[in-house]
């Protein structure tokens, strides 16, 4: 009879363990599923909002030509910063160069450098990443003395 209540006893406490071990693995699966999925509506409406500032006839070097940015680095060379670099190929607004943590694999328009490295002087950096903007601001303007700016905020205030 112990055996039996034993074997019984382990049977609940493996199902148990078994049970809570993969509702975690499931777990922090649907979390990085939803943070993944946050970051593409933000990118998303951001995007939008980009097609909206076009619909209007407007364009960002404006913006940058009324701020007195001359020249900018943009930090991030995923769409948004390869449609950046587009954008302002031929206007007054040179861009000296890029920033991405993935600098070595990347081939750019511009010069693409590590955020680790030193970062040439410029008027401003555009971040063109939008979920992680204020840690990337904060570890920049620790290297930096220029204005960081976001391009969301760029594309709703032009």
């Amino acid at each position: 009879m112990n055996k039996g209540v034993v074997g019984a006893l382990s049977l609940l406490v493996g199902a148990a363990g078994g049970a809570l071990c993969a509702g975690k693995v499931i777990g922090e699966s649907v979390n990085e599923k939803q943070q993944m999925s946050d970051k593409h509506l933000a990118l998303f409406l951001m995007m939008n909002q980009w097609v909206k500032v076009k619909q209007e006839g407007k364009n960002l070097a404006s913006y940058f030509e009324k701020e007195g940015y001359k020249e900018i680095a943009v930090y991030g060379m995923s769409y948004a910063g390869e449609t950046l670099v587009d954008e302002l190929a031929g206007t007054n607004v040179k861009i000296k160069y890029a920033i991405d943590r993935n600098a070595d694999n990347l081939y750019a328009d511009v010069d693409v450098v590590s955020p680790d490295e030193e970062l040439e002087t410029v008027d401003a950096i555009v971040v063109t990443s939008i979920t992680f903007f204020d840690e990337i601001e904060a570890k920049l303007s620790e290297k930096v003395d220029c204005p960081v700016i976001s391009l969301e905020d760029v594309l709703y205030e032009v």
